[in-house]
This record gives structure tokens, sequence and C-alpha cells, in this order.
């Protein structure tokens, strides 16, 4: 029995050096297609579309409207009425005359409502464009982001409430529901994984949630359309099986305050391009 366990030895060490060698080769062809993936999303951003959302954006901003006939130019979006340049790298944010926190998508329509008269179900009608159905709320998004392009993202947790709302995002990150009983975290809390060609950051890291939150929204190539963040995350939700988030709800909110505050110091980059 002595002879036989000794005569196996070599025969293991090789199968775990061939092992070795094997995971090596597959994390070389893992770090190659990350870096040629890197290159082809740089060639596409040089003629990203998003270009025409924002021009878009700019003109529904500046372009009275609704049953008051005013434009949007005096929206507050936390840094006084009418100013866009940073405002987003400080969003999601406690606003005093609402007594909330909101992210972008919900101040935008409370501003339409406020300003221009719309109704909430006017200003927060057709937030996702489809086929042959454009939105005027992706174009305003694109727009508003866009104006703090090259800015680092500094979100507060000063107020009461947006601690609150921030504990509230990180309980709904590892909320675990749905058919596959999956949450934010099954992907998106370890380093190194990825479906497909799609890496998966890890978000509760500094690094991860600045790769994947500063780069939203996002003109997506296979769609044809900008995204924002409400839809980027009620995409993730739709593929855990969850039920379906009201748009502008408190809880897509809270999701991205926690998002967002773990990509502090990130200089935002988008809107960007995506697959």
């Amino acid at each position: 029995m002595k002879h036989i366990r000794a005569s196996l030895l070599p025969a293991a060490a090789l199968a775990a050096a061939a092992a070795a060698v094997l995971a090596a080769g597959a994390a070389r062809a893992q770090d190659n297609t990350a870096a040629e993936i890197a290159k082809y999303r740089q060639m596409l951003a040089e003629g990203n579309p998003a270009e025409l959302w924002e021009a878009a954006g700019e003109e529904l901003w500046k372009k009275p409207a609704g049953p008051r006939n005013v434009s949007l130019e005096q929206c507050d979006l936390g840094k006084g009425p009418g100013v866009v340049k940073g405002a987003y790298a400080e969003l999601p944010r406690f606003f005093p005359d609402t007594g909330k926190v909101m992210d972008l998508e919900q101040r935008l329509a409370y501003c339409r409502v406020t300003l221009q008269g719309l109704t909430r179900d006017e200003a927060m009608r057709n937030p996702f464009s489809a086929p042959g159905k454009s939105s005027d709320i992706e174009r305003l998004v694109a727009y508003i982001t866009s104006e703090s392009r090259g800015l680092p993202m500094n979100v507060q947790l000063k107020h009461p409430e947006e601690k609150r709302v921030y504990a509230l995002g990180q309980k709904m990150f590892f909320y675990r529901g749905g058919a596959y009983d999956f949450a934010c975290a099954t992907c998106h809390a370890v380093d190194g994984q990825r479906i497909r060609l799609q890496d998966l950051p890890n978000l509760l890291t500094q690094k991860g949630a600045q790769a994947a939150y500063t780069t939203w929204p996002a003109y997506r190539v296979s769609q044809g359309e900008v995204r924002t963040m409400q839809h980027r995350l009620y995409d993730c939700l739709r593929q855990q099986r969850f039920p379906e988030p009201a748009y502008g709800s408190d809880v897509i909110t809270a999701l991205s305050l926690f998002l967002a505050r773990n990509a502090n110091g990130g200089a935002y980059d988008g809107p960007s391009m995506k697959r």
C-alpha cells in the first residue's frame, strides 16, 4: 500500500501543476478580454450619441411648457434655483421644501409639477422610451447629469433623513427575494465576478461603486436610447425577478443614495456609452 501511494505522488503533483497553469491561463484570458472590452468602449465613447440627448434635454430645460407655460430654469436641484452645474454629483439629497430625500428624477418631477403646473401623473409619464416613443425625462436627465461631468461625487449624510434613507438603501442592497432568491449583493458584493463578458463590480468597495455609479445614465447601444439610473435599477430588479418597482419610488431613491455615497470621490463621467 505504501508503494502504491508513493507512485501516485508524481501524478497528483502533475495534476496540481496542470490545474495551476490552466487557472493562470484563464485569469490572463479574462484580463485580456476585459482590456479589449475597455478599448472597444473607449472607441465608441468618442462618438457617443448621448450628446444628442444632452442637447435635446437642454432645449427642454429652457423651453416654456405645461399649463403655466414656464421653463424649468428656476428648478432647484439642491444648489439653488436654476443651478445645474454640479447638482447631480450631490444627489440624492435632503430637500427642506419637501421634507424628504430625493434623487434627480424625483426632483425633476417635483419641479415639473410646482413650476410648470403638470399633474404628478403627467410629470412622471413615459419615463422610459420605447421604439417610436421618446422620453422627455431621459433627455432632461441626460442634460442635467452632463453638467456634472468631471466633478467628484460628493453625496452627504448630514441630515438625519439622509442617514435613514442610506440605511434603507443598504438594507435593500442585501435583501433577498424574487423567484431566484437573489439580492443586489448576489452579483455585486465580491470581487472578480462576471456574467458572460460583463464585469460585475463590487459595489461595496469605493473603486467598484465609482466605476459603476459614475457612468450612469448611459447610451445603450443595444437599445438605441439613453437609460437613466432609475431604469438601470428597475432593470436589475426585473432580472432578479423582483416585483416591478414604481417609477420614482422611495426605495429606488434609497438604493441610489447607498450606491452614490459609496462612489464618493470618483469623477462623474456620464452620460457614458454601454453595450
